[in-house]
């Protein structure tokens, strides 16, 4: 087991080394979150101790955290509205870039600054790539007031899009849920297939109380995958 694990690293290492070459001296930088954007932050960080000027906005508060020790310059969206490139992490990824993101519970942010971003690249050991999407749980960020009226909602809208499974509030610590950095709760979808991302996710932004979903659709120009056979580079057509 452990070697799995150090071997799933070794990959998430490998995705990330190609993605720090995209870099270029000036640029304004989204910086993701999550075990594999974690290697990007660090080489970024590398950069700028050698010298590389950049402006860099975070994704959440662990990587402004992550970013600040390594004494990266940081932003805001507010200070620095338009981004040259976003590199992030995923939890799944099917052949035509379309994304779960969400398993550490940042993707409102994410999804925010990946769209004021000119490019996103992702990164991502192999285990990520999947034929459907769905074997991955949707998140989707909701607000606490009428939650479980919500979370009725978001099943009856998504088995109309076809999907069906538990949906289920995302434990935190002790007894208590979950909490975003802005605040919410999320609710974890185990639809485990998703015929139609697109439709699913018209259907979860049509629930009053749905803040954001987990499904990226659109937003990955390329993604940069590691794994038993090497590192492969998936981009997406017309982009």
């Amino acid at each position: 087991m452990a070697d799995a694990a150090t071997k799933a690293d070794d990959y998430k290492v490998q995705a990330a080394r190609p993605a720090i070459d995209l870099v270029k001296p000036g640029m304004k930088l989204g910086l993701g979150t999550g075990s594999t954007a974690y290697h990007f932050v660090e080489a970024v960080g590398e950069l700028v101790r050698n010298g590389l000027e950049v402006l860099c906005v975070p994704t959440s508060e662990a990587t402004r955290s992550h970013a600040e020790k390594l004494r990266i310059p940081l932003s805001s969206l507010d200070e620095t509205p338009q981004l040259d490139l976003t590199v992030d992490g995923a939890d799944e990824i099917d052949d035509q870039l379309r994304l779960i993101k969400g398993g550490g519970g940042a993707l409102l942010r994410e999804k925010i600054v990946a769209t004021a971003s000119d490019r996103m690249v992702v990164i991502a050991d192999e285990s990520k790539m999947s034929e459907t999407l769905g074997s991955h749980p949707l998140p989707v960020e909701v607000v606490r007031f009428g939650l479980r009226a919500t979370t009725r909602l978001i099943q009856a809208l998504a088995a109309e899009a076809g999907c069906e499974g538990e949906v289920r509030l995302r434990p935190g610590q002790g007894d208590l849920p979950f909490i975003t950095d802005q605040g919410n709760l999320i609710v974890d979808c185990a639809f485990h297939t998703i015929p139609e991302p697109e439709v699913l996710a018209f259907a979860l932004k049509r629930v009053p109380g749905v803040v954001e979903h987990g499904l990226f659709l659109g937003l990955a120009d390329v993604a940069i995958v590691a794994g038993s056979g090497g590192v492969q580079v998936i981009r997406r057509a017309g982009a």
